[in-house]
This record gives structure tokens, C-alpha cells and sequence, in this order.
């Protein structure tokens, strides 16, 4: 039967000869567990499931998903509900079950509409779960541009940064429109996010992610005027804040490297936290 894409889910469903090259480059081993965001019609679940060791597919469709679970997989289990209202930290350890530790894959075709809240709950269950390995993930070409973007060029921002805390992002390869049915108006591209931590302390990864956002809404002022109306609410010195990071006060955001903006965030966390001056 065939389904028809439901443009309220962003579903753009991959044809066979490119789930195949997505299946390819994911490189599944027998001992492999991974878990699928949006599998749709299967396409990628199962040759994956059939070399994985086992997979968990988490699909908010509730027709495709009934669909792929009455095909009785092997080493298959299918979840129905939206990954982003799911705590997937849970889920995955009530699915591994005694083997809660195992190191845990992740692909994925990303619906457009919600590509970027899907990376960031990822970079932070990454934090969380140390066992997260890496993500295979088809997003759109400008997205994949943001994630492996370099300080100081247009591209570099918020998903840029907080992605780079928890990961290291490739380009596998991009796709035309006519790889999806049906055909985005867009170009599409894999990437791959190998997690791990950053080779320099992040002490304060929740102040630096709320720092990143703020100065990032303002990317076209200073450092020094983003964030000077959340400082003087907060009762800070901005200035100073800066003075203790090292950060020059008149460089734009998109200049400053992550250890940057973790020094920034240690200096930030160290000046809420001190005694106020009597």
C-alpha cells in the first residue's frame, strides 16, 4: 500500500537506491544498537534492522508506525510518538533494559520543520548519556552548512556552537530534491555527529548554551552590547565579565570559538555567584 506523505509530519520519504547509500554509510555491526528517528515506511528500518543487532524506531506517524510493527521484524521494536515530546534518555534505557550501558547509534531522515529542536536534543542527551555514539542524519543542505561551519563566516551560530559541544560533524554527502518523494523545493545533505567531549573543560554548559542564544539573537552588535541588558538585569558587570574571559568587548559573536564562549560562561557563572559587594 502505497502511503501518502502528510505534509503536517514533513514527511519527504527517501527512494530505495538512496536509503540503500544511507544504509551503507552508517556501517551497522551485529552488536550495533540504534535508534531511528522518523523511520516512515521502513525503507532505511529494515536493512538496517537486518544488520544491527537490534533498532528502536520512534515514528509519530501512528499509521506507518502500526504499519512497520505488524511486519513482526526481528530485533525490531517500534515506538509511536513524537521523539521530541519523548524522554528519550528513558525510553532507551526501559528498551535496553539490563544492558542500559550499551552504546547506542542513531539515524535518522529529519523532517524539515523540526531538523534543528531534533539536533539540539540530541547534543543535550549526549551530555546525558555517555554511550551515545554517533547520528547519521539526513537534514537540509543550509543546516548541514550551520553544523559544519567555522567561526567568523555567516553560517556559524547557535546550532553551529552547541552542537560542536558535544560533537564532531562530517559531511557524508548531499541529495537533489528528486531523492525524496515528494520532491523538497531544497537540496539535502548526510552528516555525521561522532559525540564526544570537548578537549577543554565546560564547567557551566547550561549558562553557555543561554549565553550562545542571547548573543546570537543580536549577531550583528558587539559581544559587549549583547550582552549587556541580561548582565545589568542580572546585576552584573558585563565588562568585567568579559575582562575576566579574555574577550575583547568589541568583537561580534560569530568570531568567538566554543572555548570561548566556555570561558565566557565560567566568568559569567563565577560573577553570579560571588558575594555582593557591601
Amino acid at each position: 500500500m502505497i502511503h501518502r506523505a502528510r505534509k503536517r509530519f514533513g514527511q519527504h520519504f527517501l527512494e530505495p537506491a538512496w536509503c540503500a547509500k544511507v544504509v551503507e554509510a552508517c556501517r551497522a555491526e551485529p552488536t550495533d544498537a540504534f535508534l531511528e528517528i522518523g523511520p516512515g515506511t521502513g525503507a532505511i528500518t529494515l536493512p538496517l534492522a537486518s544488520r544491527a543487532g537490534k533498532v528502536l524506531a520512534v515514528e509519530v506517524d501512528r499509521d506507518l508506525a502500526a504499519r512497520l510493527e505488524a511486519q513482526g521484524v526481528p530485533h525490531l521494536t517500534v515506538h509511536t510518538g513524537d521523539v521530541l515530546d519523548t524522554d528519550v534518555d528513558a525510553l532507551l534505557s526501559g528498551w535496553l533494559g539490563p544492558d542500559a550501558g550499551t552504546p547506542v547509534r542513531v539515524v535518522g531522515n529529519l523532517p524539515y520543520n523540526i531538523c534543528s529542536p531534533i539536533l539540539f536534543m540530541l547534543a543535550a542527551l549526549s551530555a546525558r548519556r555517555p554511550g551515545l555514539v554517533d547520528a547519521t542524519l539526513m537534514v537540509q543542505a543550509e543546516v548541514a552548512d550551520r553544523l559544519v561551519a567555522v567561526a567568523g563566516t555567516g553560517d556559524y551560530g547557535v546550532l553551529t556552537v552547541t552542537t560542536a559541544l558535544s560533537a564532531e560533524v562530517s559531511r557524508l554527502f548531499e541529495l537533489p530534491p528528486g531523492a525524496f518523494r515528494p520532491r523538497p523545493k531544497v537540496r539535502s545533505a548526510l552528516v555525521r555527529l561522532r559525540f564526544r567531549t570537548p578537549e577543554f573543560p565546560v564547567r557551566h554548559r547550561e549558562t553557555l548554551v543561554r549565553l550562545v542564544r542571547m548573543v546570537f539573537t543580536q549577531r550583528r552588535k558587539t559581544i559587549a552590547n549583547g550582552l549587556r541588558a541580561a548582565a545589568s538585569g542580572a546585576g552584573l558587570d558585563g565588562a568585567a565579565i568579559l575582562a575576566a574571559a579574555g574577550i575583547d568587548p568589541t568583537r561580534r559573536p560569530e568570531t568567538l570559538q566554543l572555548v570561548e564562549f566556555a570561558a565566557l560562561a565560567d566568568a559569567w557563572s563565577a560573577a553570579a555567584s560571588a558575594p555582593p559587594v557591601l
